[in-house]
């Protein structure tokens, strides 16, 4: 089990249920939060090392915030629609995935690899 915590902002329901069941055997905490001002303040309060975004209720500004405000911060974003073109921005605002918002396999992938790409860089 990684020690980080993750913070899931999305829009759909089911889909957060489905992650924090899934992630909850691979990370510390995980919480599900209801605004972006929640997720800044989990970052802060909770040390969390990972948040889930859900581009439609963050755009590329807010990831650039979080990327600046907390660089530590793996940020893997979802959308409905991900597109090649849509992962390029994302990355290039400071986001380190963006996956389907229904894979949560994959997002949980992505929140593996970003976690332990982070703790070997540390090292």
């Amino acid at each position: 089990m990684h020690s980080q915590g993750v913070v899931l902002l999305l829009s759909d329901s089911k889909i957060t249920q489905s992650l924090v069941a899934s992630m909850s055997s691979s990370f510390r905490s995980v919480r599900a939060v209801p605004s972006l001002a929640e997720v800044r303040v989990n970052i802060a309060k909770h040390r969390a090392q990972v948040v889930v975004l859900d581009m439609e209720l963050a755009g590329f500004s807010e990831i650039r915030r979080l990327h600046h405000d907390f660089p530590e911060v793996c940020v893997v974003c979802t959308h409905r629609l991900a597109d090649e073109e849509m992962w390029a921005a994302a990355l290039d605002a400071g986001a380190t995935d963006i996956c389907p918002a229904a894979d949560a396999q994959g997002i949980l992938a992505a929140a593996l690899r970003s976690t332990s790409h982070a703790g070997s860089t540390a090292a």
